[in-house]
């Protein structure tokens, strides 16, 4: 399952990076055309068009580049957060560790949505800013999964040798600990790049995401809303995007925290 989740989650990458090689963004992903919307699917245009008037094809291949571009520019820049903080935390412990774990409760207690919801609503809505929100709200996750698979090693033998032989705290961390505890936090990031795109489409959803008219699948699916009834494939087709995409992630996910998880192997 791990390996077909692969599968699909390379052909949705492909689509995203090649988007340019099958439509012109310009001409039919953004320009709106009144006299062909609500066009269904058809040799032309192999999705049908929205209500503007515009590619469903062209505007699914390129919302798939900026979701994933999103998604995986907010879980890169939470994962080095996270593992900044984490680390230092378990290393040194002490009041840096307390201080920061209390920190990290706090937000934990916090739904990411809701917490980016709040983020948007304060910075306003824009790429940048969306990436910022859903950055604020994924640090404390990755700070706690850090910090529990760097207090396993702390203690091993080899971190006690690098100490005595004189080796500097920082170069420890990063050339002994990290590496070393580097299992759970691939299966942490692959996760959570899946609730990342889930919460990407449902603030596009509800206003909050990539502002019209940027394809993204959630505002796609907002826009299509009230056609549901009556040209159903403008919510069905970015609907499956979603969740092929997602089920995808969530399957490699699970494939990785298999291989990488030694309890599982025995």
């Amino acid at each position: 399952m791990a390996m077909l989740g692969l599968v699909v989650f390379l052909i949705v990458l492909f689509f995203a990076i090649s988007a340019p090689l099958f439509a012109n963004y310009e001409e039919e992903a953004i320009k709106q055309n009144v006299y062909e919307k609500f066009a269904p699917p058809s040799s032309e245009h192999i999705l049908g068009m929205d209500s503007y008037g515009r590619d469903l094809f062209a505007r699914i291949i390129f919302g798939a580049r900026l979701s994933l571009l999103i998604s995986l520019s907010t879980v890169g820049a939470s994962l080095v957060i996270g593992c900044l903080l984490g680390s230092l935390c378990a290393y040194y412990g002490g009041w840096l560790d307390a201080i920061t774990m209390r920190i990290v409760d706090i937000f934990l207690a916090l739904p990411m949505t809701l917490m980016a919801v709040t983020v948007v609503a304060a910075l306003g809505t824009s790429t940048a800013n969306l990436i910022i929100a859903l950055t604020i709200s994924m640090v404390p996750p990755f700070v706690r999964i850090v910090r529990s698979a760097v207090l396993q090693v702390k203690g091993s033998d080899y971190i006690e040798a690098a100490l005595a032989y004189g080796t500097k705290d920082m170069r420890i961390i990063l050339t002994h600990v990290l590496p070393n505890a580097i299992g759970p936090i691939i299966v942490q990031a692959t996760l959570n790049l899946a609730s990342v795109l889930l919460s990407v489409a449902a603030l596009g959803f509800i206003g909050l995401g990539v502002p019209s008219p940027q394809p993204e699948w959630g505002t796609m699916l907002a826009e299509s809303k009230a056609q549901m009834r009556y040209q159903p494939w403008q919510v069905i087709i970015p609907g499956i995007a979603i969740a092929v995409t997602v089920l995808s992630i969530n399957l490699i996910g699970d494939g990785l925290r298999d291989a990488l998880d030694p309890k599982l192997k025995n």
